[in-house]
């Protein structure tokens, strides 16, 4: 069984970019989305494509199960999904022994960026990065299932800022 081990923040500026290693445009939806658990496809730079099964709604830790799928499956699977596709460009982050993904979102998110660490244990500390702003880990309405499935009614309650 995988294990999702991760703290989430808002970022507070722009300084990340000058460290950041390389980037990947991600659309993502959700096909089965409930309180513990969520079904998700993902493009990644429209040249692959994942199914991501998650349970569990703990605040750090959740299982996971990741599967390569065809893109033109992924695609079809987007036309279904569960309220709005996510667009975000993913950029990676190296910064003392981590690296985090920050997700600048675009379009019904636009001006949203989050960064996000995947630990090996609950009890890593990493070394949190000056441009990070406040944690939002366990805050569900920063999930990326919240983000989806629930902008309607949580569009105003969301802030774009750390």
């Amino acid at each position: 069984m995988a294990k999702e081990i991760e703290r989430k923040f808002l970022v507070r500026n722009d300084s990340w970019r000058a460290g950041a290693e390389g980037k990947a445009l991600l659309r993502q939806g959700y096909i089965a989305s409930m309180d513990d658990r969520s079904v998700r496809v993902r493009v990644l730079d429209e040249t692959k494509a994942r199914l991501t099964i998650k349970i569990g709604r703990t605040s750090i830790t959740r299982e996971e199960f990741e599967y390569d799928i065809p893109v033109a499956d992924a695609e079809q699977l987007l036309d279904d999904a569960i309220g709005v596709v996510i667009e975000k460009t993913r950029y990676r982050v190296p910064h003392k022994g981590f690296v985090w993904e920050v997700d600048v979102f675009a379009g019904r998110h636009g001006g949203l960026v989050i960064a996000e660490v995947e630990m090996r244990s609950e009890s890593d500390k990493p070394d949190l990065p000056a441009w990070l702003g406040r944690e939002v880990t366990g805050d569900f309405r920063y999930s990326n299932q919240a983000l989806a499935t629930e902008f309607e009614r949580d569009r105003h309650a969301i802030q774009h800022t750390a």
